[in-house]
């Protein structure tokens, strides 16, 4: 079973990314459970969402304390949330950044395997809005193959309709710019 974690902001996306890729893991013949971590919070507060892929029913109920997977929404949650908290050895952070991995690094501290893709700057240019959690999916493909492109086209379409096609095309190009960098 492949847990993920979902880092953003109220109103950023990052429970609808995590119910989509749950949506697609489904469409894949896959067992999956995606549940948001949130209390009382306003738009623009800290969030998280998790998600659980697996070949296997899965029966736990509980929030992902051991992420194989991190992904982060907003950067600037890097300077107030320990976003590698729990990621397990050989866990991968995803993060939506303009900035190159190096420069990451030296100014979070993240050590852990590392990919980064300006999932905001592709929202804009593409959807016109800074809103990355569709963009965002497209680097989850690309770095981990843990659901394809094609079983995400049913559920990003059925949740925005008309706008579909434009986060379909914002995740492909995600797809195309993100960056994995090992060390």
């Amino acid at each position: 079973m492949i847990e993920i974690r979902f880092h953003g902001r109220g109103g950023q996306g990052a429970v609808t990314s995590a119910e989509l890729t749950a949506q697609a893991a489904i469409e894949e013949g896959k067992f999956a459970q995606a549940f948001p971590s949130f209390g009382p919070e306003r738009r623009g507060a800290p969030v998280m969402a998790f998600v659980r892929v697996g070949e296997a029913p899965i029966v736990t109920r509980e929030k992902v304390y051991e992420p194989d997977i991190v992904i982060v929404l907003d950067p600037t949650l890097l300077k107030i949330v320990n976003v590698e908290d729990g990621l397990k050895n050989g866990g991968i952070v995803i993060l939506n950044t303009p900035k190159d991995a190096s420069e990451v690094r030296r100014e979070s501290g993240i050590k852990a395997r590392l990919a980064t893709v300006d999932g905001s700057r592709i929202a804009v240019e593409t959807m016109r809005v800074p809103i990355a959690n569709t963009t965002m999916l497209g680097a989850l493909v690309k770095v981990t193959g843990i659901i394809s492109m094609s079983c995400l086209q049913g559920p990003i379409k059925r949740r925005f309709g008309p706008i579909g096609e434009k986060n379909l095309s914002a995740c492909s190009r995600a797809f195309e710019e993100t960056r994995i960098v090992e060390e």
